[in-house]
Formats: C-alpha cells, structure tokens, sequence
C-alpha cells in the first residue's frame, strides 16, 4: 500500500503570523490569506494532475501541535486514511484522534517517533 503521496502542508509557530505574512507578501510576493498560503503545483508524472501545499504561519501559543513541543508541523497527503490508520494501529503508532472528515478532505493526528504530531491528509 502506497503510504504517503507528498507533503500537503507546512504550519509553523512565529511571534506574529500577521506580520510575517505581510512580509512575505511584500518581500517575496506570496499571495497570502487569513491561514497562510496555499502553493498549487502540477505532477506530470502522476495521473493526478494537480496537487497543493498549504505552508501556514501559527501564533507562539497554538496549542493545535500539541502534545509535541516542536515548533512546526507537517501535514502529509495519504492515498487511503482509513486503511493507513488501520495499518498504523496494528504498528503500535500513537494516534492522537479520531479521522475528521471536512468538504476538503479526511484528517488524523499521529506521533512520530520522536514525538512530532504528523498530519496525515486524505485529499477529496
């Protein structure tokens, strides 16, 4: 089973998410929003022609990485959540919450060997 597709976000805590945004925009022209930027890309080596990375400055004080201390994390497009999880509970991998399912994907929250809360993402 193909497990992860490609990294589909970047989030990352700064003293002011508003400011570097801003920055980012004026300095290296990233079309920003209220959550960060989202960068579109084409794989023409996929039959899926079209894909996204999300890159997302958060406050100092998010607690939406927790229980990792780290100061980012990264979300990871998966083919099947519901099968990996399975796979991953047999595995012994910590799993953080249940599959959330929005308009624009399936989520769940596992840690890594070190303690990093990984992302994974089902794309719809």
């Amino acid at each position: 089973m193909k497990k992860v597709t490609g990294i589909g976000g970047i989030f990352f805590k700064c003293k002011d998410p508003k400011a570097l945004k801003e920055w980012y925009k004026t300095h290296l022209g990233v079309d920003v929003n209220e959550y960060g930027a989202t960068f579109e890309w084409k794989d023409i080596a996929e039959s899926n022609p079209k894909g996204s990375l999300t890159w997302s400055p958060s406050p100092e004080t998010t607690k939406y990485f927790e229980p990792s201390t780290r100061e980012f994390m990264i979300n990871y497009t998966v083919d099947n959540l519901e099968a990996l999880v399975e796979e991953l509970k047999k595995e012994n991998v910590e799993i953080l919450d249940e599959i959330a399912v929005y308009d624009f994907g399936k989520f769940i929250h596992i840690l890594d060997l070190e303690g990093n809360n990984v992302e994974l993402w089902e794309p719809m």
